[in-house]
């Protein structure tokens, strides 16, 4: 049984052991917002935030900072209850060649108790200077523990699974559906969206993941 940590994963190794099939980048149905509205608190929540950041070097940034500053607030302004917001989770999945065990930056997820249950959007922050490694392959073995462990609560054949990863204050964001839980070469599809600048589009990213959320959210 091979083991995987994603912080320090490789696209070769990732490819020898998953069938990685990734469309180009675009402006894909789930990025499209006009259907989703903000209320006049989390406008202004947004208005501070950006304000804030315009006059704050984010570059300069460490990633503890970058992560209750920057990135947090926004995942918070997508809650809707059981979904919660939440930080540093561990995340393992066990597949048929191989097991993923490694710990996801940010996740909104159906929390019970404070206890995850289900993840459906995880986050990397990518880790900058001489460590940092690729946060896209990183990412990739994020959403395969994800979607494992929502298979392994409805038993679905194909799981749907959102994630991003982020540079300084820009979101980089993806849908991917996961199958073949139990062959030997699972299956990812990624479909990737376009780079947002949260200083200029936070707006923008709330509502994609307010439109995730409401996915899973139950009716």
């Amino acid at each position: 049984m091979t083991k995987l940590t994603p912080s320090s994963l490789s696209l070769a190794t990732f490819k020898r052991l998953v069938n990685l099939q990734v469309k180009e980048m675009g402006d894909y149905e789930w990025t499209q917002t006009d259907s989703i509205s903000l209320t006049n608190q989390e406008q202004r929540r947004l208005q501070e935030l950006k304000a804030d950041l315009l006059h704050y070097p984010v570059l300069l940034m460490n990633e503890a900072t970058l992560l209750a500053r920057v990135l947090y607030p926004l995942l918070l302004l997508a809650e809707q209850p059981p979904i919660r917001a939440l930080v540093e989770v561990a995340l393992q999945a066990r597949y048929t060649q191989f097991e993923i065990e490694g710990i996801v930056d940010l996740v909104l997820a159906k929390s019970v108790s404070g206890f995850l249950e289900s993840p459906y959007l995880v986050v990397v922050e990518t880790k900058r200077g001489v460590e940092g490694q690729n946060p896209v392959v990183q990412l990739y073995a994020q959403l395969l523990a994800a979607a494992h462990l929502n298979w392994e609560t409805d038993g679905l054949p194909r799981q749907e699974i959102f994630g991003c990863y982020t540079v300084a204050d820009t979101w980089s964001l993806v849908r991917a559906e996961v199958d073949g839980m139990e062959a030997d070469i699972p299956t990812l599809r990624v479909e990737p969206s376009r780079e947002y600048a949260e200083k200029l589009e936070a707006e923008t990213i709330v509502k994609i993941l307010k439109k995730i959320v409401s996915k899973y959210k139950p009716q």
